[in-house]
């Protein structure tokens, strides 16, 4: 397994067959949500510094992705904030500690980058709370949401 940091150019197409598995594993309301991602805006924020994708391949193959946004907070100017935006490690490749190492190797490059707090979002529907206590991380809020529309 290779870990390392990307840019969209490099890893955009890889990603585009990856992130129908996540979404078929993960998403929920998918009768009324379907998946489109913006991928011009995911090109536009890496342009502005405000985009890190790290990803894990097994050869050349694209198994899995953690990719975040880099800002200010609009509480804490004096502080960069990386948010989680995707994590996926394909299931195959779930075993052992390839997602610990992702997750480091982020945090790592994120830390280096100057950025003082990682967030990373978990679905309660399937949750790895105790690979984010182990990785250090503490539960900080809790999260609702309604469809409404």
């Amino acid at each position: 397994m290779k870990i390392k940091q990307e840019f969209y150019d490099d890893v955009a197409e890889d990603m585009k067959s990856l992130i129908e598995a996540h979404w078929d594993e993960i998403a929920l309301n998918k009768d009324k949500i379907k998946l489109n991602p913006d991928w011009d805006k995911y090109k536009q924020l890496e342009g502005l510094g405000n985009l890190k994708i790290f990803t894990v391949r097994n050869d050349s193959d694209l198994v899995g992705y953690f990719i975040c946004t880099v800002g200010s907070n609009l509480h804490y100017k004096d502080h960069t904030f990386a948010v989680n935006d995707v994590l996926f490690l394909h299931k195959d490749y779930r075993k052992g500690l390839t997602g610990a190492k992702l997750i480091k190797f982020a945090e790592k490059c994120l830390r280096e980058d100057g950025v003082s707090v990682l967030v990373i979002n978990t679905k309660v529907h399937q949750p790895f709370d105790k690979l984010m206590e182990f990785l250090g991380f503490n539960l900080t809020e809790r999260v609702y949401s309604k469809y409404i529309r």
